[in-house]
């Protein structure tokens, strides 16, 4: 795809009951997408031929910036602010950045429900063994992301499979929108941040990174192809709750708020579901 033409990129639903992915329109001197009212429909395909057009509409609810369809994956990277570590969480993970985060019965066992915030990274164009130097060319924007975690699920009962620690639905909300890689032009020099019911339990710049956004991609790209529409969440600062002291674990019903400089934030409340038979293997 060429340059994208929008500036900030959303997926919403309308006054009218209608889908739309529109480009955000936002008063003087707001960055934070959550407070959009307003969008330009856009037309075509997001990561192909597409036109940011004059027709406005209202915004509703603001929901995951990607359709699922549009998304090829969600790659992660662990440990980001102390080493490096790749990761990889379910599409159907994904969220919206004012949905509920479901807690299913299976992970109300035990302790270790933590909070991750990240800069998430969104692939325009496919490439492979990309130098760092050109890696930013194949961004199409940046979001922030919660990479929700069990801890216990992560590093006891997955069986070395960190992945069954962090792919239960819906534990990866992200958003507000997609910030286009024409304006956020350095990536690296950005706050970011997490507030549990309100209390700052995060706070850093990406510029703390062991690894940039461009490092990290041209690392992912060694020997394999990434896809228009993957997602990278770059990995977490100090804060979360398994290093804290005392440890600090999501309880049903806390609300937890991950923030972008530039971006915006997504607020996600936790919410303990309920299912009428627990399958035994």
């Amino acid at each position: 795809m060429s340059t994208p033409s929008f500036s900030r990129l959303v997926r919403f639903l309308a006054k009218n009951g209608r889908t739309y992915y529109g480009d955000a329109i936002l008063p003087k001197g707001v960055s934070d997408i959550a407070k959009a009212t307003q969008a330009k429909v856009i037309t075509g395909e997001i990561f192909g031929k597409h036109e940011v057009t004059d027709q406005i509409q209202d915004i509703r609810l603001l929901l995951a910036p990607l359709a699922n369809k549009d998304v090829k994956a969600v790659r992660c990277l662990g440990l980001n602010y102390e080493q490096h570590a790749k990761e990889y969480k379910p599409i159907t993970s994904l969220s919206g950045p004012t949905d509920p985060i479901p807690i299913h019965p299976m992970a109300q066992e035990g302790t270790g429900l933590d909070y991750e915030c990240e800069l998430v990274a969104v692939i325009g164009k496919s490439c492979s063994d990309v130098p760092e130097s050109k890696a930013l060319d194949y961004v199409l924007g940046y979001a922030v992301g919660d990479d929700v975690s069990h801890r216990e699920w992560q590093i006891q009962r997955g069986g070395g499979q960190w992945a069954l620690g962090k792919g239960f639905d819906g534990w990866a909300p992200y958003g507000p929108g997609i910030v286009s890689s024409q304006l956020i032009k350095d990536p690296q020099n950005l706050t970011i941040f997490t507030k549990l019911n309100g209390k700052t339990v995060q706070e850093s710049s990406t510029k703390d990174m062991i690894f940039s956004v461009a490092k990290t991609i041209a690392f992912l790209s060694q020997g394999t192809t990434l896809l228009p529409g993957d997602l990278i969440f770059t990995g977490t600062p100090q804060g979360v709750g398994m290093g804290r002291n005392p440890q600090v674990w999501l309880k049903d019903g806390d609300v937890v708020e991950v923030g972008l400089e530039s971006v915006g934030s997504c607020i996600n409340k936790v919410e303990f579901t309920q299912t009428k038979e627990k399958a035994k293997l």
